[in-house]
Formats: C-alpha cells, sequence, structure tokens
C-alpha cells in the first residue's frame, strides 16, 4: 500500500500509451478491462482507509526540485478519497455504456489519459503537482469534445478551454505568491506543500487577495454564475461520455479545490466572503433551474439542472460548520451519480432517435419501461427525494447554512421545488401521454450493456441514500478536523465565531 496513490494515478495513463498497439476491434475490452483494475484498485484503498483517522493517509513524498520546494506529494483523507473512488466508478460504467464507434481506440485512450488527471488533481498535495494535473485534464476533454462532439463541437471545446485556462493562470498567480510568502517566514526555505502552507497565518489583506485569485480559478470550473456560460455549449455539443465525465467528475474540482484551498488557508477571508458567495449560490440555484424550465432539448434541462445544483454544493462550502460541508461533499459524489447516470440515458435515447428534443417523445414508459423506471429514480433523486442519495447532501446543506442565514436556507431550499417542477415535466413530455411519434414505437428498451453501466448506479443512489453512514463518518471527521484547525488558525473575532466545529455523527453526538 505505501505506493498504491502512485499506482492509481499513473496506472491509467501507462496503459492508455500500451493501447496505441492494440487492435482498435479489441480496444473496448482493453479500456474496460482497465477501467475494471482501477476501480478495484480504489475499492481496496477504500478497505485498507481508517476512517476514524482525519488526516491524511497513503501519504507519498518525493523532491523533484528541492531548491523551489516541488516535491511528488500524495496523500488522501475522508474529503478526496471518495472524489477518487467516484472518478474511477464513472470512468468504468461511462465506458461500459459509451457508444462511440467512430474512432474509439482514440476515445477510450483519452479516456484513459482523462482519468489519470482526474485522479491526480483530487491526490496532490503539492501545489505546482495539483496544478500539473488540473491543467493537463483540459487536454483530453477538449479533444473529446471536439473530436466526437454535435456541429458546434469547435466552438464549445474552445470556449471551454480560454474560460478554465484563464481562470487557471490566475489561480498559479496565487500559488506562487503563497510559495513567496512561505519563503519569507521560514529562513528562505521555498515549498509549494499545501500542508505546509496550512501552517502559516496570513495578514488578512493578504487573505482577500490571495483569496480571489484562488477563487476565480475555482468557480470558474464548478461554474459559478457570471461563469458558467462555458458549460451548457460543452454539455450541448459533447458526446455522451464527455457530459458524463464532466458532470460527474471534472465540476467537482472546483468545489473540492474551495475545500482543500481556501477554506484552510484564508479562514478569516472566507468568512468575510460568505456573503457574497450566498447571494451568487443562489442566483445560481434559482436562475439556473429557472432556464432548464424553458429548455426543449432534455440534454440542456439536466446541464442547467448541474448548475443549480453545484450552487448548493457551493453554498454548503462556505457555510463554515461541519454539517454543511459534510454535505456539500456528499452531495458532491451525490450530484456525480446522478447527473452522469442522467447524461447515460440521455445518451441511450439519443443513439436511437438521434434527437434530445422533448417535442420528439412522449408514450416511452409502455415503449421502454426499463429505462422509463431508472430514468424515475434518477431524477427522483436529482430532486431530492428523502431515501435517495440526493437528499442527505441537500438536507445537510440546508440544515448548516441555517445557521448561518434563515432567509438564504429558505431561498436556497427553493431547488428542490424548482427543480421538482422542471424535472417532473420532463417527464411527463418525454414518457407519458400516447406515442405520437411512430418513430418512437419502434423503439428497444435498454440492452444488456446499457443495463450493466446503469444498474449500479441505482444500486447506490438507494443504498446512500437510505445508509449513507459508512461514506458520511469520514467525510465528516475530516472536516470536523479542518474547521477545528480553522477556527484556531483565524484572526478576526468574526471568523472565531462563525466558524462552528460541530457534529453530525452520532459517535460525537
Amino acid at each position: 500500500m505505501d505506493n498504491i496513490l502512485s499506482v492509481l494515478v499513473f496506472f491509467p495513463a501507462v496503459a492508455g500509451l500500451l493501447g496505441f498497439v492494440v487492435d482498435k476491434n479489441s480496444i473496448r475490452v482493453y479500456g474496460i478491462s482497465v477501467a475494471t483494475v482501477e476501480m478495484l484498485l480504489a475499492v481496496w484503498l477504500w478497505m485498507s482507509f481508517d476512517g476514524t483517522n482525519a488526516g491524511m493517509q497513503f501519504v507519498e513524498s518525493i523532491p523533484l526540485v528541492p531548491d523551489f520546494g516541488i516535491s511528488y506529494y500524495l496523500g488522501v483523507d475522508g474529503i478526496s478519497i471518495f472524489i477518487v473512488i467516484m472518478a474511477a466508478l464513472m470512468t468504468l460504467l461511462g465506458m461500459i455504456g459509451m457508444s462511440v464507434e467512430k474512432d474509439i481506440k482514440n476515445m477510450i485512450i483519452s479516456l484513459l489519459f482523462l482519468e489519470m488527471t482526474m485522479i491526480g488533481v483530487f491526490v496532490s498535495l503539492d501545489a505546482i503537482i495539483f496544478y500539473l494535473f488540473w491543467e493537463l485534464s483540459l487536454v483530453p476533454m477538449l479533444y473529446i469534445i471536439g473530436a466526437w462532439g454535435g456541429p458546434l463541437r469547435i466552438y464549445a471545446s474552445i470556449k471551454f478551454f480560454l474560460y478554465t485556462f484563464t481562470g487557471s493562470l490566475i489561480m498559479l498567480v496565487g500559488m506562487l505568491f503563497m510559495a513567496h510568502l512561505y519563503h519569507g517566514v521560514s529562513d528562505g526555505i521555498w515549498s509549494f506543500s499545501i500542508t505546509d502552507w496550512y501552517m502559516m497565518v496570513l495578514p488578512v489583506n493578504y487573505q482577500i487577495w490571495l483569496f480571489l485569485a484562488f477563487f476565480i480559478g475555482f468557480a470558474i470550473k464548478v461554474p459559478m454564475f457570471p461563469f458558467h456560460t462555458w458549460l451548457p455549449y460543452a454539455h450541448g455539443q459533447a458526446p455522451t461520455i464527455g457530459s458524463v465525465i464532466l458532470a460527474a467528475v471534472l465540476l467537482k474540482m472546483g468545489t473540492y479545490g474551495f475545500v482543500r484551498f481556501s477554506l484552510p488557508l484564508f479562514p478569516d477571508a472566507s468568512v468575510m466572503m460568505i456573503e457574497p458567495i450566498m447571494v451568487i449560490s443562489i442566483i445560481m440555484i434559482i436562475y439556473a433551474a429557472m432556464v432548464a424550465y424553458a429548455q426543449e432539448d432534455i440534454k440542456q434541462v439536466i446541464a442547467y439542472s448541474s448548475v443549480s445544483h453545484m450552487g448548493v454544493i457551493v453554498l454548503g462550502t462556505f457555510a463554515m460548520n461541519a454539517e454543511a460541508i459534510s454535505g456539500s461533499i456528499f452531495l458532491m459524489l451525490s450530484h456525480g451519480i446522478v447527473s452522469g447516470a442522467l447524461f447515460m440515458l440521455v445518451g441511450v435515447i439519443y443513439d436511437r432517435r438521434h434527437t434530445k428534443l422533448m417535442s420528439e417523445f412522449g408514450g416511452l414508459a409502455s415503449v421502454m419501461p426499463k429505462y422509463a423506471v431508472i430514468f424515475g429514480i434518477m431524477l427522483m433523486a436529482s430532486v431530492g427525494l428523502p431515501l435517495t442519495i440526493g437528499f442527505v447532501g441537500e438536507f445537510l446543506v440546508l440544515l448548516g447554512f441555517y445557521k448561518v442565514s434563515a432567509i438564504g436556507a429558505i431561498l436556497a431550499g427553493s431547488t428542490i421545488v424548482l427543480g421538482a417542477v422542471y424535472m417532473l415535466t420532463l417527464y411527463k413530455r418525454t414518457f407519458f401521454g400516447p406515442v405520437t411519434n411512430d418513430e418512437n414505437k419502434k423503439l428497444f428498451d435498454l440492452n444488456g450493456r446499457e443495463m450493466v453501466s446503469l444498474v449500479p448506479l441505482v444500486i447506490i443512489v438507494i443504498w446512500l441514500g437510505v445508509y449513507p453512514k459508512p461514506i458520511l463518518t469520514p467525510i465528516d471527521n475530516s472536516v470536523k478536523a479542518m474547521l477545528s484547525f480553522m477556527e484556531d488558525k483565524a484572526r478576526t473575532p468574526e471568523a472565531k465565531e462563525r466558524i462552528i466545529v460541530s457534529s453530525i455523527t452520532k459517535e460525537a453526538k
């Protein structure tokens, strides 16, 4: 287990390089086999993880550029381990369910390289290594959208790249300045280690500017209003597998960055920014939900739904109490699984009809009953129905944020009502009523490959909705440790008052 994180990071990339010599007729089986091994490694990591230990585990550290404090430094805690597992799971199931036939060899290789970069982001504890994986993730996704996307794929891929790359450059400036500050307070020692940076207590004015530098990079990735305009184009033009990975994993890089960097590095600035971020998040929640209701394209409904739900995650992240932050991390997992499954389901119907317009359907429940049942379960999870995975995270976020602002929590809670409106409208128009289009009468239900990719997600949605404790307890332990650290590090009285180290676990109570 000493090098399990390195294996998890680089095994897909090495396998991707070997994929160039694999025959194209065997490449799908090869890719699924590699993704299966990666998933088993992630499960092994989970089984070996000590959920009672709130600190970093499986740490690996090798100096790369000692003169400037750059190291190959990896580790996971309760905040990151389950996002790593979700990345491996969604890559595997997405690969099983995808129907790409054009140039499939390059698609499989691109997905394997993308998997390397995603997992690298979530296990990196050195800012430069984190930044390298962060930027490298743009390349395969740019290629996936640009090569296999729709008619506007070039525009969508370039817009995606320019937005995220610009934000990353601003974040890099913040990272370099953090290293400069550490150099100044540590007798001339350079370090890009995140854990070393945690030890610095910065003046509040420095915290504000550095917070904004990191915030812009992460906010564009989320994406937060008003940086969200690249996302509907990316989803609308991306192939199904591209939308699945984008929604399930890539968007979570931004919210993960808030938890890993913004909160512990800049506790005073984070508290000072609660109100502006609350306003932006509530705009995201309500505005994106209303735009989703106005859409005719099924995929665009889910794309704007993602923006709305990401607003809830951001809201919980900056509530400064364990309930809300633990709920937001759980909601990252919930949103990844549910939105990934919904994009897979849209891909299923698109493969059969080559259209995503609601007006082209109607009565699908009588033609494709298995498809209708799974879509209905995922739809209910998306709107936060109790006993589904979507309810747990949203409930905890709203419960935690109620301590910050009752009005803000009530407005954010509108995501449940508005989500039910646009999702049930979508379901009614697509699945109920008579089959008026003759082409829909000939549609066949889910095949074996599609069932294999979707049924595990249904099981997870119900299992973690009924019994979330195995996931929630390690998350809560790490979040409480982070909040305790932030409380000790905070310099302003307001920050010390608003950073609340509380608990949601039975043991802590």
